[in-house]
């Protein structure tokens, strides 16, 4: 029986010592360093907020970023190239791989 108390009161010694280390019930921060407190918002002041806000955000997207620029440079703009060139070009392109894949010089599979 004296075996099994002492490693009994050992396992339980962290559940009682819990309580002793614990905070008081006093003050969390007797110095006073608490932030000061602020007066709410009124529905007029948030209405005013909220519109200088939308104004803002109006005008931060008509502004040009960088993606919208590129996106524009090209707009409107003809190939450099006919239709009928690009065709003629890919036209080559197939024939001189099949020729190189005859020869053995392109293993199956690459092209």
């Amino acid at each position: 029986m004296k075996n099994i108390i002492i490693p009994v009161a050992l396992a339980l010694a962290p559940f009682f010592a819990v309580n002793a280390f614990a905070q008081s019930k006093g003050e969390a921060d007797p110095a006073g360093a608490k932030s000061i407190l602020v007066k709410s918002a009124t529905a007029a002041e948030k209405t005013d907020a909220k519109a200088k806000r939308k104004t803002e955000g109006a005008a931060a997207a008509r502004e040009d970023s960088g993606m919208a620029k590129m996106s524009r440079q090209h707009e409107g703009k003809a190939h450099a190239t006919t239709k009928a060139q690009r065709k003629a070009a890919a036209k080559a392109r197939k024939a001189s791989a099949q020729a190189a894949m005859s020869k053995g010089e392109i293993t199956s599979g690459e092209k």
